[in-house]
């Protein structure tokens, strides 16, 4: 099962380069207000080894794990993560993230971890003054907005960011869930 999760998150990954996007410019009259990043991310080799470094994503490094999706955030890239941090984990409805780390709901949680996947480079230059939709591994959208005081991704804002030898980790203050993505049952499996 694991391998065929595997198996399916690089196919994924190897596909999404055709369908990832830049996000739509904005107006050449806007000027964008960035504020500085709340969190402070130092680069430590690629994607995987940086968000385990960091002590702020344990929660999203154990659940990579799980899931078999560490191999694929140590690839060669461009890769881009919205990386959700340990405190937007525990934010989750009680017993959610319990339930989804369980063994049998793997493929739901590996569905929810590719969302935060981008298979391009989106570097902070790329963001900085756009807005626009962001095809993730996964296959929905995100919305990108680089237009006001702060980067938002959906309804997260983000944390930091950071380039690492692979691709660009943006840490998130909420975990994100594709339109179609339902947690399971507070009882579930």
């Amino acid at each position: 099962m694991n391998r065929l999760l595997i198996a399916t998150a690089v196919v994924a990954l190897s596909a999404g380069a055709a369908y990832a996007q830049a996000p739509a410019a904005a107006p050449a009259d806007a000027a964008p207000a960035v504020a500085a990043p709340a969190l402070t991310i130092a680069p430590h080799g690629d994607i995987a080894d940086t968000l385990k470094a960091s002590g702020q994503f344990t929660i999203l490094v154990k659940a990579l794990d799980a899931t078999g999706l560490t191999p694929v955030l140590k690839s060669a890239g461009p890769l881009t993560i919205m990386a959700p941090t340990d405190a937007a984990f525990q934010a989750l409805p009680a017993d959610q993230l319990d339930n989804l780390m369980k063994p049998d709901n793997a493929a739901q949680l590996q569905g929810i971890l590719t969302y935060h996947v981008i298979n391009a480079a989106v570097p902070p230059a790329k963001i900085t003054g756009s807005k626009g939709p962001i095809k993730t591994v996964a296959g929905p959208e995100v919305q990108i907005d680089g237009t006001g005081a702060t980067i938002k991704v959906n309804d997260a804002t983000v944390l930091g960011e950071v380039g690492v030898s692979n691709g660009t980790i943006y840490a998130v203050n909420k975990v994100l869930m594709a339109p179609s993505a339902a947690a399971p049952a507070a009882g579930g499996h």
